[in-house]
């Protein structure tokens, strides 16, 4: 509200710190809402009640009176939770040292919000130049949870009545970019302070007629300024800015959605709501156009958080009703954050107007704590299952060395697929590699079972000399773990037939010749298990035996 905020923004401050201080800190001021008050020392309770000063219609009396309950606190429910909040209580250092008194009024209630305005008298205030800037980012640096609100001009000479015509050539201005190097200032300034999170109230109560910042006399002209603003200080880097378009509840000059610059300038959209007509209860301010609801409904459309950065009472009067619902629709509406407007006509704490009001409000935020961060439901992963890995059929365990001997004799049966008698290891693909031929070795036909001659002639037969040779081959990562060597060696030791009263086959090896020797075998084959495939074959198979 402007004619209450103008006096406790820029050299203001100064001047009624040092009326103050030179009546000794406890005189009464008029209408100065801290009259009776040290400006720098906040007394836990000493403003929740008490009436105005008899014959000073408004002002509070020169010496604080106790809470309308007495000393008692109130009680309050069992470690309720709050969104962020805050108040706003002076524009400079005096607003941050009083944050600490307005806690312990509140019984321990952290204010996480700090909240202040630049003054729009000049170009350089909205800069930030000066020292206002600086209390406030070391406030906020001072813990990470804390949020710092900064309500920026969006025109110099804001609140001293410029006519519509004149407000029109200025949109029309900032819209061609003359203003832009100042909001750039401004964006490098809250850097180097160390707040580049900073949310910031643009142009704030656009709708209305107070500022020289308003929207309704170029409405289009007003949107393309304000993206132009939130362009140039989005281009300063290391920011991380928040920017919030906070409108007056209700129609006022225009519709404030006729305002509204688009989702991608704007992150939050705020309204500063006070307890004052068009509204005369409260029900009113939800559903009257434009209002409560409207503003929750657009921003859930557009996808935005909600705040209230100014909100308090004002021309009803001390109305509790209105404190009560106001706060219960706070919290049924989780805005990022929620600041009451600390000063008479509007306040609760420093202002002794309202104590019926400043009861209800310290009866519900007292010793409450911070609404916890909401913890995101983990996404379930599915469990990894890995790669199946093929089975080579069969694969016995190795029980001896991996240099399989030959059988040269057996006894015929039905062979039997699944049970065969090599006990190695099926040993792992082989690169096809050319046979050998300078060594002795069965000629073996490329389905891996080998090609026996029979011999009709009985009697014994000279042994051939045993028969080795050796291939290299790749190994997985997984038979390495099993072998270790990198070649495979096969040897063929013959073995001379059992004496048996029955006459049987037996295979007959000629001597090793230059060239491959055929074995003679008699009919059916005995397996020569486990034979490596010589040829391209890229596996070696065991064979069961027959």
């Amino acid at each position: 509200m402007a004619n209450r905020r103008q006096w406790l923004t820029g050299a203001g401050v100064g001047v009624v710190a040092a009326a103050v201080i030179a009546t000794g800190l406890s005189g009464t001021a008029g209408d100065s809402p801290f009259a009776g008050r040290s400006l720098f020392t906040a007394l836990a309770g000493s403003a929740a009640t008490g009436a105005p000063a008899a014959g000073s219609p408004g002002a509070p009396s020169a010496t604080p009176s106790a809470t309308a309950s007495g000393t008692s606190s109130p009680t309050p429910p069992p470690h309720a939770s709050y969104a962020p909040m805050g108040a706003f209580t002076d524009s400079g250092a005096e607003g941050v040292q009083r944050i600490n008194g307005l806690e312990n009024w509140l019984g321990g209630t952290e204010a996480t919000v700090g909240h202040t305005y630049l003054p729009g008298d000049d170009w350089s205030g909205i800069e930030g130049a000066g020292g206002l800037l600086k209390p406030w980012a070391a406030w906020k640096r001072a813990k990470q949870d804390r949020l710092f609100v900064l309500n920026v001009p969006m025109q110099e000479h804001n609140e001293d009545h410029v006519p519509d015509s004149e407000v029109r050539g200025l949109i029309r201005q900032g819209a061609r970019g003359d203003f832009d190097a100042h909001f750039t200032k401004l964006a490098m300034r809250l850097v180097d302070l160390g707040v580049p999170d900073t949310v910031i109230v643009l142009g704030w109560e656009m709708n209305g007629t107070t500022y020289t910042h308003r929207c309704g006399p170029d409405p289009e002209g007003w949107k393309t300024y304000w993206n132009r603003i939130v362009a140039a200080m989005r281009a300063v880097p290391g920011q991380h800015f928040r920017f919030d378009f906070t409108p007056n509840r209700g129609q006022d000059a225009i519709g404030w959605t006729e305002c509204y610059p688009g989702d991608k300038s704007v992150d939050i959209v705020g309204m500063d709501s006070y307890d004052q007509p068009p509204g005369e209860t409260f029900n009113d301010q939800i559903t009257e156009p434009y209002g409560l609801q409207a503003q929750v409904d657009f921003a859930a459309q557009h996808g935005k958080a909600i705040s209230y950065p100014e909100w308090g009472l004002f021309r009803n009067g001390d109305n509790p009703d209105y404190m009560r619902m106001m706060l219960q629709w706070i919290d049924d509406h989780e805005p990022m954050y929620q600041t009451i407007t600390d000063y008479c006509p509007h306040g609760v704490w420093q202002c002794t107007e309202n104590p019926k009001s400043s009861k209800v409000y310290r009866s519900v935020l007292f010793d409450r704590k911070p609404a916890p961060e909401p913890t995101p439901t983990p996404t379930p992963t599915p469990t990894e299952t890995g790669t199946p890995t093929p089975s080579v059929t069969p694969t016995p365990t190795p029980t001896g060395t991996p240099t399989p001997t030959v059988s040269p004799s057996a006894t015929p049966t039905t062979p039997v697929p699944t049970t065969p008698t090599v006990t190695p290891s099926v040993l792992p693909p082989v690169t096809p590699t050319p046979a050998l031929t300078p060594v002795a070795v069965p000629t073996v036909s490329p389905s891996g079972s080998p090609t026996a001659t029979p011999n009709p002639q009985a009697g014994p037969t000279p042994l051939p000399p045993p028969v080795e040779a050796c291939l290299p081959i790749q190994l997985t990562e997984e038979q390495k773990k099993q072998y270790a060597s990198g070649e495979i060696c096969i040897r063929l030791q013959p073995k001379a037939p059992p004496a048996s009263s029955t006459p049987k086959p037996k295979p007959t090896t000629a001597k090793p010749a230059p060239t491959t020797p055929t074995p003679q075998a008699t009919t059916p084959a005995p397996s020569l298990s486990p034979t490596p495939a010589l040829s391209p074959t890229p596996a070696l198979s065991p064979t069961p035996t027959p």
